[in-house]
């Protein structure tokens, strides 16, 4: 298979950011088409877009019916159904590649068995940042190199660090597998997807420790919205959780989802009696999961056995 990439870009009202964004995918040879979902943007961002079209034909305009917005998890999967090249790379429109986006993409996936690469990404700053927020844009990477099979256990609770998807370069045949973006998602559609991938498939360490992409952390960032996010995680590993049941994954990757997806609800110090609630509106959801061994180990009164009954395990 040779390395020739398609770059997906969602666009929404992005006429600030999407020229660079574009330039920097059509830097490269390995790139024969940028993909670009206007996803009904009502600035100058369509003209933009239009503008680059005129100079290089491998920029593909695409958008929803009746040009719709639909988020970003709709104009990513219009995007891949779109695209023709074997390999899919992503960028948002807010965000940017370096000139060494690609060097060593290339050799793994042309030299290993394997279905997809990760690599570090940093940030660009258009506003100022207060000191809490240096400490959280930190540079999205692993500490260190894993094999493909403990990729998963090393990202779904952040041991090793995270993953973003501007860092991914992975085989377009992937999402026969693996599905494509969660369209119920409002946010965390990026790490359902990268998860599922570090689930399924084989992906091994590209550039961790050089970056070959930027995001842009401005004033519009979708990630500012913190009561969304605290909304939608536990609505993501709900989510992986269903998927896995359907797709059989193993009892130990279940495991993980379920002890993360706890760990999320329990940071919401709620009583017992929502926690039961909660378990029991989970078990009529999966009537086959709760006569599991997990449904018991995860059972509220047994995960917090150690809080509630102190005399017995201290």
């Amino acid at each position: 298979m040779s390395f020739s990439v398609s770059v997906i870009i969602p666009v929404y009202n992005a006429e600030k950011f999407i020229e660079k964004s574009i330039a920097s995918a059509l830097f490269f040879d390995e790139v024969n088409e940028v993909v670009v979902v206007d996803d009904g943007s009502t600035d100058n961002s369509r003209l933009i877009i239009k503008n680059y079209q005129r100079i290089d034909d491998r920029v593909k305009i695409f958008h929803h019916k009746g040009n719709l917005n639909k988020g970003r998890s709709a104009s990513r999967n219009l995007g891949m159904l779109m695209a023709k090249e074997p390999y899919i790379t992503f960028l948002d429109a807010d965000d940017f590649y370096l000139e060494n986006r690609f060097v060593r993409d290339k050799i793994l996936l042309e030299q290993e068995d394997l279905d997809g690469t990760y690599n570090a990404v940093g940030f660009e700053f258009y506003r100022n940042t207060i000191e809490e927020e240096q400490h959280h844009f930190r540079t999205a990477t692993l500490s260190k190199d894993v094999v493909p099979e403990e990729l998963f256990e090393n990202i779904v609770s952040s041991k090793l660090g995270y993953l973003h998807l501007n860092g991914l370069t992975i085989k377009r045949s992937v999402c026969d597998s693996i599905g494509f973006f969660n369209e119920d998602l409002v946010v965390a559609e990026d790490s359902d997807f990268i998860f599922k991938l570090a689930i399924k498939k084989r992906l091994a360490a590209s550039s961790i420790n050089n970056i070959v992409s930027k995001r842009g952390i401005h004033d519009t960032n979708i990630f500012n919205n913190k009561s969304l996010y605290q909304e939608y995680n536990l609505k993501l590993y709900e989510s992986l959780i269903d998927w896995g049941l359907k797709n059989n994954i193993s009892d130990e990757n279940q495991d993980l989802l379920w002890s993360t997806l706890w760990v999320i609800k329990f940071r919401k110090k709620e009583s017992l009696l929502s926690y039961i609630a909660y378990w029991g509106k989970l078990m009529i959801r999966w009537p086959n999961f709760a006569l599991s061994s997990l449904s018991i180990k995860y059972f509220p009164i047994v995960r917090l056995r150690q809080e509630l009954f102190p005399f017995i395990f201290n």
